[in-house]
């Protein structure tokens, strides 16, 4: 009989359920949805590829630039230059008669410090007031009042100052040779001289920082000749004054004195100063005491009567104990532009001379 056979296996129906989980379930966790496919018929017609992104571009600004300004950027924008053959490249300013060259550097910064210096004037800080009393300074008026409604006073010093003034005054006397187009005044005569300023305070209950707009530079001399009246020039030159009627200028029908007429009267021999001016000098040298080598007054501050306050503190006090009048001839100016003929012969009152500052060392 043959041996019996035990079962070790046991076999499932195709219709067994599946394996449940080991761990039981919860009520709160739900089974996985089951993933359906989506029909052929509901999908889109265009194929679902995936987009680059633009790339974002830094601009030189930091701001992000779009992908399509790309080759914007790479375009610079031309500009069609041509050559001006008839244009000059020196230009001569109309405020402040400097001439530069358009279109350099230097010479344009060098322009534009100096026409807003001839306009406005310098700037006089408080460095500068600290230093007056060590500098010795003299303060010889006060409390000027002008017509624009701005205050002032005058200062007086020695040109071999040094410090903040004496470097304020190097610039102001390179300042004051651009304006005039006049020579550096040498060292012989800056010894035998001395400073004169007009500072002035805008109006304004606020303290506000002085500038320096007007400037005198009286100097030591001892000759000069007396400027040749109307009548002279006539009688010296007749030919002129029967020509000034026409349209030619005055600069145009004057003579030199070397060319005069064979019939002029040798005592009537004039040297000329200034043909466009009518500028006219005896050549006999007459004993006088102070000369003005320099004279000059900021453009917005002109017809305020600066120079003729300038000028009257410095007769009054340039030799000690001795005011000096100008209208006796004890004044002098050098060659004198036209803006400076007007107030020679304003505040002069026909008594002040001609001189050479040179001559006179």
């Amino acid at each position: 009989m043959p041996a019996d056979l035990r079962r070790t296996y046991s076999t499932r129906s195709s219709t067994a359920k599946s394996l449940l989980p080991s761990s039981p379930t919860s009520e709160l966790t739900s089974p996985p949805p089951t993933k359906r496919k989506r029909p052929f018929t509901d999908r889109p017609t265009e194929q679902n590829t995936p987009t680059k992104k633009p790339r974002r571009v830094l601009k030189s600004d930091g701001k992000v630039a779009k992908s399509g300004d790309k080759g914007k950027s790479k375009q610079p924008k031309l500009t069609q230059l041509h050559f001006s053959l008839d244009t000059p490249t020196l230009r001569t300013c109309p405020l402040c008669d400097l001439s530069y060259t358009r279109g350099a550097p230097d010479d344009e910064s060098l322009h534009k410090a100096h026409c807003a210096r001839v306009q406005r004037g310098l700037e006089w800080g408080k460095e500068e007031t600290r230093e007056e009393t060590k500098g010795g300074v003299e303060e010889l008026e006060s409390n000027i009042k002008l017509s624009n409604g701005s205050r002032g006073r005058i200062i007086c010093f020695r040109p071999d100052i040094g410090g903040k003034i004496g470097a304020k005054l190097s610039l102001l006397l390179e300042t004051i040779r651009l304006a005039l187009s006049s020579p550096a005044l040498s060292k012989a005569v800056l010894h035998k001289s001395k400073i004169y300023l007009f500072l002035s305070s805008p109006p304004g209950p606020a303290p506000q920082r002085e500038k320096i707009v007007g400037c005198v530079v009286a100097q030591r001399i001892s000759s000069a000749m007396a400027i040749a009246r109307p009548s002279e020039i006539s009688a010296a030159f007749p030919s002129t004054h029967t020509t000034s009627s026409s349209s030619q200028p005055a600069a145009e029908t004057l003579e030199p004195a070397t060319q005069a007429s064979p019939s002029v009267n040798p005592a009537l021999s004039l040297l000329p100063v200034d043909d466009s001016t009518n500028l006219y000098v005896h050549p006999t040298l007459l004993p006088t005491s102070m000369g003005v080598p320099r004279l000059f007054v900021s453009s917005e501050h002109r017809r305020l009567g600066i120079a003729s306050r300038l000028l009257s503190v410095a007769a009054a006090t340039f030799i000690h104990g001795c005011p000096l009048n100008p209208a006796r001839g004890h004044i002098a100016f050098t060659q004198p532009t036209g803006a400076g003929k007007a107030v020679l012969e304003a505040w002069g009152k026909g008594g002040v001379r001609i001189y050479e500052e040179e001559a006179n060392i």
